[in-house]
C-alpha cells in the first residue's frame, strides 16, 4: 500500500488522540466521514495501525524506577540474540529493548517499583545464563519530557 498525504495526516492525528471521533478526524484531514474511514480500516488491515492505547501518569499510581541498561552479549550469533530477546519479552518490566550498533548491542528500558526490584531482575537474568558478558545501568532520576507522537510531519514531510 503506498500512503500519500492525507494517510499520513490520518496516521498523524491518530497518533495524537486515537479517540478521535471519525466526524472529527475527517475534517482535519480534509475529507468527508465515509472515505476517511475508509481510509483508516485501510491503514488497520495494512499494518500502520498496529493498535490503540491509553496514556498511564504512572507518577499518579505511585513510586516507580526507571533504568536504561546497556547490554554486551558474550557471542553474537543470531541464535545468542533470539536466546537474549526471547528472556526480554518474558519481563513485564522491560518496556523497551532495542538492538543497537556502537560499544554495546542493546538499550533496554525496565520500569519497576524500586532498586531492588530491578537488581532482582538482572541477577536473575545473569544466572539464566542468557549470554550476558556485562551491562551498565542508568538510573532516570527525572523525565523532563517524552514524547508519546513520532514526528512524521517532519520524517514525510506532509
Amino acid at each position: 500500500m503506498k500512503l500519500d498525504r492525507i494517510d499520513i495526516r490520518i496516521l498523524h492525528e491518530l497518533q495524537k488522540n486515537g479517540r478521535i471521533s471519525n466526524v472529527e478526524l475527517a475534517e482535519m484531514v480534509h475529507l468527508s466521514p465515509s472515505p476517511c474511514l475508509m481510509r483508516v480500516k485501510k491503514l488497520q488491515q495494512a499494518g500502520y495501525i498496529t493498535g490503540y492505547a491509553a496514556q498511564i501518569n504512572i507518577a499518579k499510581l505511585g513510586p516507580t524506577l526507571t533504568v536504561f541498561t546497556e547490554v554486551t552479549l558474550k557471542n553474537h550469533r543470531q541464535i545468542d540474540f533470539a536466546r537474549f530477546q526471547q528472556a526480554l519479552e518474558k519481563i513485564e518490566e522491560v518496556v523497551e529493548c532495542h538492538l543497537v550498533s556502537g560499544g554495546y548491542d542493546y538499550l533496554i528500558k525496565f520500569v519497576t517499583a524500586g532498586i531492588s526490584d530491578y537488581q532482582e531482575i538482572m541477577e536473575k537474568l545473569i544466572d539464566s545464563d542468557v549470554g550476558i558478558d556485562k551491562y551498565f545501568s542508568f538510573v532516570v532520576i527525572k523525565t523532563p519530557f517524552a514524547k508519546s507522537h513520532l514526528p512524521l510531519k517532519t520524517l514525510f514531510d506532509f
